[in-house]
């Protein structure tokens, strides 16, 4: 089922929450609204379910306009944050209540439940209550009981940030495993870019109520639309340098660096001379601990280890911070000089004064 967004706007008072937002979500398709908070990505996600009504524009769920529809008439299921289980129900109370609501037959309802509990594996639980459970059975139990009534969207908003870290991780490729199973199409929402990025088809980064881009996770990260998007997708987040250009050597100088640029590069960034932006993602930036030629030396500020990798963030001697990504047995003690080099081939360049991608 497609969900389409024509020219949505909310606000709430003088304040503009969602600005003149437009998305076409295809049938089947995992869509991640993905954004800081306050950005307006929850708001959006209401509209769509029906529970805030939109200041102006359209709302099309399988092409019929819905923005006078109420809740129940929308046909979607929304998972919330809270879990929102009735703590005097059990489990399969819990799943099949939205069925009861639809006055199926007890037999069809405890088929139903037993089905979708066993799609989640959590068929051992339908006899608890909601306290009994950990906060990953909990969030199961709302995933059931939001698929057992086979809606034609899901609309999730943060359902895993109540959980500690290593169950995230699980729940998250259990997610994604069990919307590829059903092809139900589904709308996420998330600040955190690594479920953005592992879950969706495509991801709609949000700012201050207004899309920035929507694409595929590998052309957010590699292609960022402009300096928020690359900025916020990618941790740690995108290096950046100020720069001025010399068009006759071919040369962007960016604090003390001076970076030969290929034609064309040179033809992109040839129109803002002294307002360039370059973009550098920590990974391609190349880190010696021996001098090289060409390689301008640095200090060592503080190196992280990670275990399979290592964060080192640097600094120039105009005090320049530039972050790298460098391999798990790096070492080298803070204040240390070390050298660095640009893979200029992966270098991202953004119109200064409007941020836009060149």
């Amino acid at each position: 089922m497609s969900i389409n967004l024509s020219h949505l706007s909310k606000s709430f008072g003088d304040t503009v929450v969602v600005d003149d937002l437009s998305l076409e979500i295809n049938d089947g398709e995992f869509v991640v609204l993905l954004g800081p908070s306050g950005c307006g990505k929850t708001t959006t996600l209401r509209m769509i379910a029906g529970l805030e009504s939109p200041t102006s524009g359209e709302i099309f769920i399988a092409g019929q306009p819905v923005k006078d529809l109420p809740p129940p008439r929308r046909d979607v299921a929304m998972v919330f944050q809270s879990y929102a289980l009735y703590p005097h129900m059990t489990i399969a109370q819990n799943i099949g209540y939205p069925l009861r609501v639809r006055k199926l037959r007890d037999d069809q309802i405890r088929k139903q439940v037993r089905e979708t509990a066993r799609l989640l594996e959590i068929e051992a639980l339908l006899q608890r209550k909601p306290r009994e459970l950990s906060g990953g059975e909990r969030q199961r139990v709302a995933l059931a009981r939001a698929i057992v009534r086979h809606p034609r969207a899901f609309l999730m908003d943060e359902p895993l940030s109540n959980l500690d870290a290593k169950l995230r991780l699980q729940m998250r490729m259990e997610l994604k495993h069990l919307q590829q199973q059903l092809g139900t199409t589904t709308v996420y929402v998330t600040h955190d870019q690594a479920e953005a990025m592992t879950l969706g088809h495509r991801v709609a980064v949000m700012n201050k109520g207004r899309l920035q881009q929507f694409a595929p996770p590998r052309e957010i990260y590699h292609r960022p639309a402009n300096r928020f998007v690359a900025e916020f997708v990618g941790s740690p987040g995108m290096n950046f340098l100020e720069g001025r250009i010399d068009l006759a050597r071919g040369e962007l100088t960016a604090a003390e660096f001076a970076l030969t640029l290929s034609n064309s590069q040179i033809e992109t960034v040839r129109h803002c001379e002294e307002n360039v932006t370059l973009g550098i993602r920590p990974e391609d930036v190349h880190v010696s601990l021996e001098p090289r030629a060409g390689w301008p030396p640095v200090v060592v500020y503080v190196s992280e280890l990670m275990g399979n990798e290592t964060i080192v963030s640097l600094q120039g001697q105009n005090g320049q911070r530039i972050i790298a990504r460098t391999v798990g047995d790096f070492r080298a003690d803070a204040g240390s000089t070390v050298w660095i080099s640009f893979d200029l081939s992966k270098a991202h360049f953004f119109d200064s004064l409007t941020g836009a991608r060149l």
